[in-house]
């Protein structure tokens, strides 16, 4: 754990901040997303590909006014996204399921601009239903590319007998006139010569299917505004891949929009030692973060170390009743105390998306932070009426 880069997270969340906002509270910084979306645009204007922002990873509505100005549109997994993006986004909506109910359909026919079925018989099932309704919808076909790089199954899309995407064979002997586009996603966390093999793998299978269609969306995964993520080859296999084809090239990238903008702030509740010493927060890996415990992986923490590495070492523990909801064990160069706030980095992504109402504890307030002037805007608090209005 590099000193600079506490350096550098101190700078982004300032200890005046992160002490007077309400606790826990996940806090955005404004200026950082800002940051990752010029990336993201310049590859647009690079390569022309569309970048569609993958609500699944970050669906903070109220930094869609922002995000819009750099995107052209978001990519839903279902009916209830597909009319966020719809009535808040306000620009493309393409929407993926594994499967949709008839139900489920009616609803993603109303806010969805793309449609991609993951497989024939659905397609077949609703392509009627779609032109019937007046409006104009492309329509794609999600499909196995055959190879991933992902080392753990539970994200891993591209796995040996995966639900997610056709394979070359469903597709033999079918007449895809109607089929706008092809759909792959087998990347998480990963940086362009990742793309390259699975885009070979891709054409591999696939590309006798290629120039009949009018775009290729090559799915999310791609830690695009990572500092070591070579952009560069990014836009040199889009730009490859159009001059081979001549379609449009689509991008929807979810972690890669909040990347490193956002941290949830915390506060020790108790201390006490249990053969090692216990630190109780009023957050939780369970409810509000919980793919600490799914991954599994351990967060940053500001001004902290790895254990034994500084002074004091902790076992930072949630609120929940759950005898696994730690977080993990960290060291800091003073004894911890009820009241000090413990700053969790990298919490933009993913867990906003994934609380829960376990044991009834109260979801993160959400705030906005604006480093010019360094003002602080809470946009979202929780309580009561949200536990019991998911209950019956």
């Amino acid at each position: 754990m590099a000193k600079q880069f506490y350096i550098e997270e101190l700078k982004n969340f300032p200890k005046s901040v992160t002490d007077r906002v309400e606790s826990p509270c996940f806090l955005v910084n404004e200026q950082l997303l800002k940051g990752n979306l010029e990336i993201l645009a310049s590859v647009r204007k690079r390569t022309g590909a569309k970048i569609f922002l993958a609500l699944k990873a970050f669906a903070m509505h109220s930094t869609f006014p922002l995000i819009r100005r750099y995107l052209d549109g978001v990519c839903a997994s279902g009916p209830i996204e597909a009319q966020l993006g719809y009535e808040k986004f306000r620009k493309e909506v393409h929407t993926y399921a594994p499967a949709y109910s008839d139900d489920d359909m009616d609803k993603v026919i109303r806010y969805s601009d793309t449609i991609i079925f993951n497989s024939i018989a659905q397609w077949k099932k609703y392509r009627g239903r779609i032109a019937r309704s007046g409006r104009r919808i492309e329509i794609g076909l999600r499909v196995n590319p055959g190879y991933s790089e992902v080392e753990t199954d539970l994200y891993n899309p591209a796995m040996p007998g995966s639900r997610l995407g056709m394979r070359p064979e469903d597709l033999k002997g079918e007449d895809l006139s109607g089929v706008d586009g092809l759909h792959f996603h087998a990347l998480c966390e990963q940086n362009a010569d990742t793309l390259v093999r699975v885009l070979g793998s891709f054409e591999r299978h696939y590309g006798k299917y290629i120039s009949r269609m009018r775009w290729v969306n090559f799915g999310g995964g791609h830690h695009i505004t990572r500092k070591d993520y070579d952009v560069d080859l990014l836009v040199k296999t889009i730009n490859d891949f159009k001059s081979r084809y001549w379609v449009e090239v689509h991008l929807e990238p979810g972690e890669a929009v909040a990347l490193n903008t956002g941290v949830l702030v915390s506060t020790v509740l108790d201390v006490f030692s249990n053969k090692v010493n216990n630190a109780i927060l009023d957050t939780s890996a369970e409810a509000h973060m919980p793919d600490v415990l799914a991954m599994p992986y351990q967060p940053n923490v500001i001004g902290a170390g790895k254990p034994g590495e500084l002074k004091y070492t902790y076992r930072l523990g949630g609120l929940t009743c759950l005898a696994g909801d730690v977080i993990g064990d960290y060291s800091f160069a003073k004894p911890l105390k009820p009241g000090d706030r413990i700053i969790f980095l990298d919490m933009a992504h993913y867990s906003m998306v994934k609380t829960t109402t376990f044991n009834g504890i109260r979801h993160p307030s959400i705030a906005l932070y604006n480093p010019k002037g360094r003002k602080v805007r809470i946009v979202r608090r929780f309580g009561y009426d949200d536990y019991k209005d998911r209950l019956s």
